[in-house]
């Protein structure tokens, strides 16, 4: 909740419940009543009438990404340090040990968010993604030579 750190659950399937399960898991952190602002993409699972409806009654704007555009979801710049510190070039034998793997570099992460190692790998994501949309820092468009 504002102060860089991540928190992660790898389920087998996604599913309506476990989004909803998520966003309950969210507004137990914050238990004072505030509105709190979940930004999701357009996943279907992300949108049923039972999800709607619980976040209306608690408090919970669910905000939506237009479709294509993972430049707008913040959360998207810590995957790509994600998949290189806990999938690429591995071979894990079962979701459980890919679980603590992931959950071993979120405890990582958590303890070392300023670290070299994490935040070069968040620039260079957060570059590709700009590069996707076709922008530059401070929403410049990028321009080519003819």
């Amino acid at each position: 909740m504002g102060d860089d750190r991540l928190r992660g659950v790898n389920r087998r399937k996604k599913g309506a419940g476990n989004t909803l399960a998520a966003l309950k898991s969210i507004r137990a952190a914050r238990p004072d009543g505030a509105p709190i602002y979940v930004i999701l993409d357009n996943l279907s699972a992300h949108k049923g009438a039972d999800i709607r409806h619980w976040a209306k009654k608690h408090k919970v704007e669910l905000c939506f990404t237009p479709t294509y555009a993972s430049w707008a979801d913040p959360i998207e710049a810590h995957f790509g340090p994600l998949r290189q510190f806990t999938i690429a070039n591995s071979h894990h034998p079962n979701h459980t040990v890919q679980t603590r793997t992931l959950h071993s570099y979120l405890r990582w992460r958590n303890a070392n968010a300023r670290h070299c190692d994490v935040l070069a790998p968040e620039r260079k994501e957060r570059a590709r993604i700009r590069s996707e949309k076709g922008t530059r820092w401070g929403g410049r468009p990028l321009t080519t030579a003819a």
